[in-house]
């Protein structure tokens, strides 16, 4: 392990440990080489560049990451320099995505503590204060794939080997900044197996009401990550026995626990898990996520509903069971359609598409070729 230092007017301060090879226990076969390779040509170019956040907490858990995200000291305007299959997004916070196909690398540029507290967030800072922003510290370590080292400023390693979730921000303020937060932790807390430190725990029961100023977008977007995550039936589970269910999916809330529910996401788990570990296995559509969380709660419309009748009673009762979260319209349709097929109900036929009808002046009349006449 080395020492990470600082210059400052008084000297030299300790900032971070660094970890290398066979310190951290990265397994560096399983990096994206796509994300790599963003990380090494920043690097070439004269900015500061790591592989940041969940990517680098499931390399630490020894699994395969869904997606990797990069930190760099270089603005969106010098990623996108760097990057021709670039473009800019965002406006509260501007990052830089980068294409490799369908495939999507994340970059973002250090965030400042100073800009932060003016409640500024598209601005810029060091990676010391980038660091100090994290949510938790299994999220704030920053993996170097060029020398294979992992730099440690917040004594998050310490934590991996403890098997525990610290706030690296004060617990009067995290929840209150973003309460999103308090269902990441209980995600967090299920797929690491780790435990929450005492404090987060009576934190997040004293502010779960605080869930209920959160957009329904964002809401419908932590929602699908749970149902994605391969532990989305322990995960529903705690958020119950947090009491942060019932701001999540209050109608849904009412039947948990239940076992078929239970029995049903399960199921889903399974396929997912199965899907990352044999790419052979197609992945789960959104469709069929949804569909997992609300069949063993839905109920088959009176037998004298036409199909179109039927479909329209099923989708209305899906979507109050998820209210206030807000998945694409034809996710839900498509769950709806499975739903009917898996219980033998008649499909509703698509409705016809308008026949145009052109008067007779506006058609072209058609020529037939002459044989041995060329047009």
């Amino acid at each position: 392990m080395k020492i990470r230092y600082r210059q400052g007017s008084d000297g030299f301060s300790a900032v971070a440990k660094v970890y290398g090879p066979g310190e951290h226990g990265i397994d560096i076969s399983r990096i994206d080489k796509d994300a790599a390779n963003v990380v090494s040509r920043l690097n070439s170019n004269g900015y500061e560049a790591y592989i940041v956040g969940g990517a680098v907490r499931d390399l630490m858990l020894g699994k395969i990451p869904k997606d990797f995200d990069v930190a760099t000291s270089a603005s969106p305007r010098q990623v996108h320099k760097v990057f021709h299959n670039s473009r800019i997004i965002g406006r509260r916070f501007r990052i830089v995505h980068v294409a490799f196909g369908q495939k999507i690398i994340e970059v973002s540029t250090f965030r400042s503590i100073r800009e932060h507290s003016q409640g500024r967030d598209n601005c810029f800072g060091t990676i010391e204060e980038d660091a100090s922003r994290r949510d938790f510290s299994i999220n704030s370590l920053y993996f170097n794939p060029d020398d294979n080292t992992v730099i440690d400023f917040n004594n998050s390693l310490e934590d991996f080997r403890r098997h525990r979730i610290t706030s690296l921000i004060p617990l009067d303020r995290t929840f209150d900044e973003d309460p999103v937060r308090m269902l990441r932790a209980v995600k967090y807390s299920v797929t690491t197996g780790f435990r929450l430190r005492r404090g987060i725990a009576v934190a997040i029961r004293l502010n779960a009401p605080l869930l209920q100023t959160v957009s329904t977008s964002r809401l419908t977007e932590e929602l699908n990550k749970i149902l994605s995550s391969g532990f989305s039936a322990p995960i529903i589970e705690k958020l119950r026995k947090f009491r942060l269910l019932v701001y999540v999916l209050p109608c849904y809330s009412v039947h948990v626990p239940n076992e078929k529910l239970r029995h049903s996401l399960e199921e889903l788990d399974r396929k997912v898990m199965l899907h990352r570990t044999d790419a052979k296995t197609p992945e789960v559509p959104g469709a069929m996520q949804y569909l997992a969380l609300c069949s063993p709660l839905l109920i088959i419309p009176d037998s004298g509903f036409s199909p179109a009748e039927a479909a329209s009673d099923l989708l209305r009762q899906m979507k109050i069971l998820i209210s206030p979260n807000t998945p694409p319209n034809h996710e839900l349709e498509e769950a709806v359609r499975k739903f009917m097929i898996l219980n033998s109900l008649e499909i509703p036929r698509p409705p016809k598409k308008p026949v145009s009808r052109r008067s007779p002046s506006s058609r072209r009349a058609r020529v037939r070729p002459i044989p041995g006449f060329r047009h």
